[in-house]
């Protein structure tokens, strides 16, 4: 079965910082927009920045001895693809709210992943699988 796109929007409180976040910082290609929101090719995936006064969520949990931001999203790439993020952003000067790191070492869940947020606060988590047929491993 092959995977559909999935479709996500969040709330910005600039769009010119999220066209600068989104397509710029990210690479993620822009598709249609308004006045009041921006499609971004995420991946294959539909995310919509739509212009808001309300953003952002500082809620978190305790996960692997870090502090993850909730709610969040993001999405699992490959080991070769998340490491070229992980220098883009640093190059970018992006605050990472986790550094680029591996969790659960040597378990079956064993991942890279790396939190920060967009210019309008929302928490975003970017990962690989050390082994990607292990996505869902207990």
């Amino acid at each position: 079965m092959s995977l559909r796109p999935f479709h996500l929007a969040f709330p910005v409180h600039d769009l010119e910082a999220a066209r600068r976040f989104w397509g710029e910082t990210m690479g993620c290609p822009e598709g249609r927009s308004s006045d009041e929101w921006i499609d971004f090719d995420f991946y294959g995936h539909q995310i919509v920045a739509h212009l808001s006064v309300e953003t952002g969520d500082r809620a978190s949990n305790a996960v692997d001895g870090h502090d993850v931001p909730v709610p969040h999203f993001g999405i699992v790439l490959t080991m070769d693809d998340w490491k070229e993020l992980a220098e883009r952003l640093t190059k970018a000067g992006t605050k990472f709210q986790i550094e680029p790191c591996i969790r659960f070492e040597g378990q079956p869940g064993e991942q890279a992943t790396m939190f920060f947020r967009d210019p309008s606060g929302n928490a975003i988590e970017m990962k690989a699988m050390a082994n990607p047929e292990n996505l869902f491993a207990r």
